[in-house]
């Protein structure tokens, strides 16, 4: 079964930002290699949404729900509901979330 994979205002806002500060700081070229990563991380959990683990912020706190996967060094934080799977979060991983 392929799900639906839908970003968040949120998840939509980071990839901007992460493109953006990418683009400014290095070079365009980049910014666009970094995001069509991003997004093919992203599209891949159509098909293989439990491949990611719970993130260990999250399981300390007894939180179970949702899961993340990783293009480096961005953690992208997803939940899986009703045959859809909603990113809620990309986030630099040297940071604490």
């Amino acid at each position: 079964m392929d799900y639906c994979v839908l970003l968040t205002r949120s998840a939509a806002r980071d990839l901007e930002h992460i493109y953006d500060y990418i683009a400014e700081h290095d070079l365009p070229q980049n910014a666009d290699y970094m995001l069509d990563r991003l997004e093919a991380v992203i599209d891949g959990l159509c098909h293989f949404p439990n491949r990611g683990s719970i993130p260990k912020e999250l399981l300390a706190l007894g939180i179970r729900e949702y899961r993340e996967v990783h293009f480096k060094p961005y953690h992208i934080i997803y939940r899986m509901m009703e045959g859809s799977i909603y990113v809620y979060l990309i986030a630099d991983g040297r940071r604490d979330i």
